[in-house]
């Protein structure tokens, strides 16, 4: 699989840490002591890490990835923050019982069988943990959608042997697994409204995300060919507004869950 670029997803930064933000809004009841633990996984960037720090000043906060490329960028950044190389897929049983807080913002989607994975997640809490985590849910959106379809195009499917297999469950199924694990739990989804100049300028969000793997398996020549048909019908699916904007939806769902 390619690695992250960490220089491309943060041409956005203000809106994908938008969603740690308000994910971490929703833990201001917790109490705050200098004993208290955080991780956040997935950390990419370290962007989501620093909204943690920010919320829990008093906290040891650590993020976690398992791109090194992503965690160079989160300690070149973040210098007064602790950041490892972590497979969140791996063996966490060293750590069960040792957070607070177990943290991941836009994240899991890229992991299977969460069926299996929530419930690692969860082990890591300390009795009065709480697990809080953002995944997007916008596999019914047109940029989704139009990936698919022209990958998988009698033009593109050749050049795409491995399939992108999706991790993202219903929101139906999320409540089973966590019903399953706790009693004290909440759900919410929230659409972001970005507004974006351009085509282009979604073309470049998802280079760093769900565009990453198809291009990586790509000559720069059959990128931008490909990268063009996708465009075409962004065109349809995305109308400019009157003053010439995009506006370009992104479900997102969260939970929190108290151990």
């Amino acid at each position: 699989m390619a690695d992250w670029n960490s220089e491309q997803y943060l041409k956005f930064k203000a809106q994908r840490t938008q969603p740690a933000i308000d994910l971490a809004a929703r833990l201001s009841g917790k109490p705050q002591n200098r004993d208290m633990e955080v991780i956040d996984l997935g950390c990419g960037p370290g962007n989501s890490t620093r909204v943690l720090k920010n919320h829990f000043p008093n906290a040891f906060v650590i993020g976690a990835d398992n791109s090194a490329n992503m965690i160079d960028k989160a300690r070149g950044d973040n210098p007064d923050l602790d950041f490892i190389i972590l497979d969140i897929s791996g063996d966490l049983s060293e750590m069960h019982g040792k957070f607070d807080v177990v943290f991941s913002n836009a994240c899991l989607q890229w992991l299977p069988n969460h069926a299996e994975l929530l419930p690692r997640l969860f082990k890591l809490l300390r009795k009065g943990g709480t697990l809080a985590v953002q995944i997007p849910m916008n596999y019914d959106e047109p940029i989704h959608q139009i990936i698919g379809r022209v990958s998988e195009s009698e033009k593109w499917n050749a050049y795409f042997p491995e399939k992108r297999i999706f991790g993202t469950l219903t929101q139906s199924e999320y409540f089973d697994i966590i019903s399953g694990m706790t009693d004290d739990f909440e759900m919410w989804q929230t659409t972001y409204c970005h507004r974006m100049p351009s085509i282009e300028s979604i073309i470049e969000w998802y280079r760093s995300t769900g565009l990453r793997t198809y291009l990586a398996a790509l000559s720069e020549e059959k990128g931008a060919e490909f990268i063009a048909d996708i465009s075409s019908e962004l065109v349809k699916e995305y109308p400019k507004q009157k003053n010439g904007e995009i506006i370009f939806r992104f479900p997102r769902f969260f939970f929190i869950a108290e151990r």
